[in-house]
């Protein structure tokens, strides 16, 4: 096995994985579709919206004592065990919250207002929510915000540029897992090793709602103090973020009720709904696992089956950027670019940003569109876009992201669509 080109799922594995999303091949009015722009949202599993129905539409207060409400009460246990399962975490606290953003705000007021330090650390990448949190409490609190400036080459951060800015009168360092304009991965491992190494209690907080669905997280590994997912882009629904904080972390001062235990997070009644949507994520990722493992440790087959998913995203990547014996790949069409091409396919996640010679990015979305593919635009004039996008020097991208249950023959079917619009807007005099 090549781990740079990935291994594809067999043809058997891939029919069943894409029968278990709705719409991978047609939109909601049945119309034939691609939709590669999962770094955007995601497909969804019909288990994921069946259960949050479900549940959703039980009247029962789970505060209560009843035989409902007890079942309520293990749906949210079970969703919170595997939540741990997700990132492989022990001790600490679980935090559910209305977006993953919002909890990111929390995490770095908690940290920022209650830890010594004159400057905090963060990346240049990072999604505004954690980036606008560092600087809000920066500002605020009258500390330095340092910013670790973006590789134009790999599309990532380099470690030593986040490290380098790390002293001891850090008090937080904040980093997102994985672009979601490059698809490069940031070496979180590598980062809090080193960091520590420079102040041992150094708190630091990483976003991973970009990575979470690509790739398998172990904060056992990266001993972070908070992380968070996005279970929406993680195959699941809308309405809910998901949190982890480390021991410390969570008895930090923060919003909440007093009669709460000092490390309780949450505010309100909680949705069960939301954690019967966690729990359907982690069985479909086990049954995947279960595909090539045999086991019956939850964390186990979890571990394999996002293993599996990165290696069959890997192999989905290498197809479209050389193509296969039926059609060219996005490095070989005339008129078309792909920004920050790097060759280590095991350092990207499957996300591309591309550009058209003779057509803006804009207008090469729209003709996407009009063949039934949808991507996104990634401009300068977007606050979800212009720092990272300046940082790499590029105006504006056509950003490309399928997801697992996409097949090669989506994969071919994009390319020969990307390979008409380059042609038919190309001069007459180089066609």
């Amino acid at each position: 096995m090549n781990d740079n080109i990935g291994t594809l799922f067999s043809d058997d594995l891939m029919r069943e994985v894409k029968h278990r999303f709705h719409y991978v091949d047609h939109d909601l009015n049945d119309r034939e579709r691609l939709f590669f722009d999962n770094a955007g949202g995601s497909f969804r599993l019909k288990t994921a919206v069946e259960q949050l129905a479900r549940i959703d539409a039980i009247p029962d207060c789970p505060e209560r004592i009843h035989e409902l409400a007890l079942y309520l009460q293990q749906v949210q246990a079970e969703g919170t065990a595997d939540i741990r399962t997700i990132l492989n975490a022990r001790g600490g606290t679980v935090y559910a919250s209305l977006t993953a953003s919002g909890a990111m705000f929390d995490m770095v007021r908690a940290v920022a207002e209650n830890i010594p330090g004159t400057n905090m650390v963060t990346t240049v990448l990072e999604h505004p929510s954690s980036y606008d949190a560092m600087a809000l409490y920066a500002q605020r609190l009258g500390k330095e915000l340092r910013v670790a400036k973006s590789n134009p080459v790999t599309g990532g951060i380099d470690v030593t540029e986040i490290v380098g800015l790390v002293d001891q009168q850090t008090s937080l360092l904040s980093v997102m897992y994985a672009s979601n304009i490059s698809g490069a991965k940031i070496d979180i491992e590598e980062i809090v090793r080193q960091a520590r190494v420079i102040k041992p209690d150094l708190y630091i907080i990483v976003d991973a709602v970009q990575h979470a669905p690509h790739g398998l997280i172990d904060v056992q590994k990266t001993l972070v103090d908070g992380i968070n997912i996005a279970p929406y882009k993680f195959f699941g629904c809308r309405g809910s973020g998901i949190s982890w904080l480390s021991e410390r972390a969570s008895h930090l001062p923060h919003h909440k009720l007093a009669g709460k235990n000092p490390n309780f997070w949450q505010l309100g009644s909680a949705a069960p709904g939301q954690f019967a949507v966690v729990t359907a994520i982690v069985d479909y990722v086990c049954w995947l696992g279960s595909q090539f493992a045999d086991s019956t440790d939850r964390r186990t087959l979890f571990a394999c089956g996002m293993e599996r998913i990165a290696l069959h995203e890997r192999a989905l990547l290498a197809r479209m950027l050389n193509g296969s014996d039926a059609v060219a790949g996005l490095r070989n069409i005339d008129h078309v670019t792909v920004f920050l091409d790097h060759d280590d396919l095991t350092k990207r996640e499957l996300i591309l940003a591309i550009a058209f010679d003779h057509i803006g990015q804009t207008q090469a979305v729209r003709e996407y569109e009009k063949r039934n593919v949808i991507v996104y635009e990634r401009v300068s004039s977007s606050l979800y876009s212009k720092r990272m996008l300046d940082s790499f020097g590029i105006d504006g991208a056509v950003r490309v992201s399928p997801l697992h249950c996409n097949s090669p023959a989506d994969i071919d079917r994009f390319l020969q669509i990307t390979l008409e619009i380059a042609e038919t807007f190309a001069p007459a005099a180089v066609r």
